[in-house]
């Protein structure tokens, strides 16, 4: 999904007025992205002049260090809560299984949506 980078973005409005059902707006002289109503059409990047209109993927770091983030700070709420160090690795246990089932749940959307590219 495409995203603003704010610094790189001059306001310049390229985006807004090339948006075909009209998503991106600015606000306080940065490009806005309606991530809602977005169809994913990937006009913004490509006529945005600054690069400021960027990928989803150059997120992925910042992401997974937020998930691990987050799983540390239930597993030590698990401690503290449930009065048990072990309960941090009980945590940890359940956090892998969510991501596994996240990790299952991808694998299959991506399989059917290469079925659609057969028909």
């Amino acid at each position: 999904m495409p995203w603003i980078n704010g610094e790189d973005c001059v306001g310049c409005g390229l985006c807004v007025e090339n948006c075909p059902i009209g998503t991106i707006s600015i606000e306080n002289g940065v490009a806005v992205i309606d991530m809602v109503n977005c169809i994913h059409c990937g006009i913004c990047h490509d006529i945005c002049p600054k690069d400021a209109v960027r990928h989803d993927s150059e997120k992925i770091p910042d992401e997974v260090k937020a998930n691990v983030t987050k799983t540390k700070e239930f597993m030590y709420a698990c401690a503290q809560y449930l009065g048990d160090s072990k309960e941090k690795q009980k945590c940890l246990n359940r956090m892998i299984k969510h991501f596994n089932k996240e990790k299952i749940v991808i694998e299959k959307t991506l399989e059917k949506l290469q079925m659609l590219k057969k028909k």
